[in-house]
């Protein structure tokens, strides 16, 4: 019962006694009043699942007595699946929602708490996710062997519109110091600018949340220098944004450039379980497909035999990757690097013939290409992967009848680019032609994209309420828990159901 603590609660720290229990005049009067199929009640019968035990250790027992976390993550639960993700509205909803009296025995705690509260579920919200997912294996809910992966971009809570360079953070980080050396002399600063805080605290957290976004601004100079000459930007048109530094830049899914997050889910093909979740701060799905295999793991207990993705994760360094871990990808190729769409009547290199022996390609008029140069491209997210470039002799290619088909180059021949994973890459797309493939890869569109659309729509995910990785992840990873909890409840639910009716109908038979 959600009214009891655990055996460690009860010898660990003191918790303030909530004003009511069940036996209480106005919990009862509630009580009835609560229709029996309530989400309240759903969602106090679910965290019978759980073992709380991790939450309240993180609670030292000294200081104040706090609230019970039991209650308060019940309540929090309840906000989330009715979109309220703030918590300031879930402050405000304990003193005005008759089901959070319901839920959590009258409590209505301080504005802080609940700020200091989902600060603190960072720190044990990974591990209540795992219990789940490792009693629906147990369960035989799921085998966690099949996923979908695929990712979304999340506005954070910063101004698109708010974006400024080097040399204007520089200035104000110059103002805030100058104010704060004011008043330790003991000095009035005057007025202050529109931008700044009007306290000293606010002014003390706003000067740490500007270093933040110096430290990332210099990372973003540095590598904007190894960029080759053609492809870097002017470095006053490097921003950044000062109300969540961490945030990168990026178009999000309505074409808005604005600081956001990505976020990764691995759902369950076999059950609407999510089996891995992780936040990036990144503005592309680049490079984020290895540490999702490894999250899943981490947090299901099983390792992935089968992942269905889209195309954006489907490189020859992520199926190096998933050939170690022995993980079958489905997923469509990408354009290739040679192929230029804009230009259909170019031969494209997959009409170009690879001798093994020969380490050649022949092309379509039967002249080879030899291997010519080898270098190491970097890629999305800091990986590496080895080239080799193939080229054709230039006087053979420019006396070719056939050259207007395939190259514009006036000078040199035609070249193509081999990566040390085409065998791979080649193997993978003749795969994906298959029928047997095929047919597994429809499942992906009935499964993965059903959790945004349900986090976005129906959950008001749009837009993240904290600042910071820390804490857009612990939201994301509480909004994991309470999904999962509510499929292992309503799935368990259902089980015991079914073979209750499976024994009365062998007690009639007999």
């Amino acid at each position: 019962m959600i009214s009891d603590l655990s055996p460690h609660a009860k010898t660990s720290p003191r918790f303030v006694e909530p004003p009511w229990n069940e036996h209480s005049e106005h919990w009862r009067q509630l009580d009835a009043q609560l229709p029996p199929d309530h989400l309240a009640r759903e969602i106090r019968e679910a965290m019978a699942h759980l073992d709380l035990a991790p939450l309240y250790s993180t609670y030292s027992g000294r200081g104040k007595a706090p609230h019970r976390p039991d209650l308060m993550l019940a309540i929090v639960l309840f906000e989330l699946r009715r979109g309220q993700r703030h918590p300031s509205q879930w402050y405000r909803d304990t003193h005005e929602s008759y089901p959070l009296w319901w839920l959590g025995f009258g409590i209505r705690p301080a504005r802080s708490c609940w700020y200091e509260f989902r600060d603190r579920a960072g720190a044990y919200v990974d591990t209540l996710n795992a219990q789940l997912l490792h009693q629906a294996v147990d369960e035989e809910l799921t085998t966690a062997e099949r996923g979908a992966l695929d990712g979304s971009a999340v506005a954070a809570n910063a101004s698109r519109r708010r974006l400024i360079n080097q040399e204007r953070l520089e200035l104000r980080l110059q103002q805030l110091e100058a104010v704060a050396q004011d008043e330790a002399q003991g000095e009035d600063p005057g007025e202050v600018p529109g931008w700044m805080a009007q306290t000293p605290t606010g002014r003390t957290r706003q000067y740490d949340r500007y270093g933040q976004a110096q430290e990332q601004l210099a990372k973003q100079h540095a590598a904007n220098e190894q960029r080759p000459p053609s492809q870097r930007r002017a470095p006053d048109k490097i921003v950044i944004s000062t109300g969540d530094p961490q945030a990168p830049l990026g178009l999000d899914k309505d074409g808005v450039f604005r600081p956001l997050y990505t976020v990764q889910t691995v759902r369950d093909v076999e059950s609407p379980l999510i089996l891995g979740y992780e936040v990036f701060a990144q503005a592309s799905d680049a490079a984020t497909l290895p540490p999702m295999l490894q999250r899943s793991q981490q947090l299901s207990g099983r390792r992935l035999l089968e992942l269905l993705v889209d195309s954006g994760y489907v490189t020859g360094l992520d199926l190096a990757e998933c050939a170690e871990q022995r993980v079958t990808l489905y997923g469509p190729w990408k354009a290739n690097d040679w192929s230029d769409p804009k230009k259909p009547s170019h031969f494209s290199k997959d009409q170009f013939t690879w001798h093994d022996d020969l380490d050649a390609y022949e092309c379509p008029a039967g002249h080879l290409l030899k291997r010519v140069s080898r270098h190491t491209r970097v890629c999305s997210g800091g990986r590496e992967v080895v080239e080799w470039q193939y080229r054709g002799d230039a006087q053979t290619c420019q006396a070719c009848p056939l050259r207007e088909q395939c190259t514009t180059s006036k000078k040199s021949g035609r070249s193509i680019q081999r990566s040390e994973h085409e065998d791979l890459i080649q193997a993978h797309r003749a795969w994906m032609e298959t029928a047997e493939a095929k047919a597994v890869y429809r499942l992906r569109g009935q499964t993965i994209e059903l959790v945004f659309a349900d986090v976005k729509e129906h959950r008001g995910l749009r837009r993240f309420s904290g600042h910071g990785l820390a804490r857009v992840r612990t939201e994301f990873a509480l909004e994991v828990l309470l999904h999962n909890l509510l499929v292992v409840h309503r799935s368990l639910r259902q089980k015991s159901d079914a073979e209750a009716i499976n024994r009365m109908t062998e007690d009639i038979a007999a």
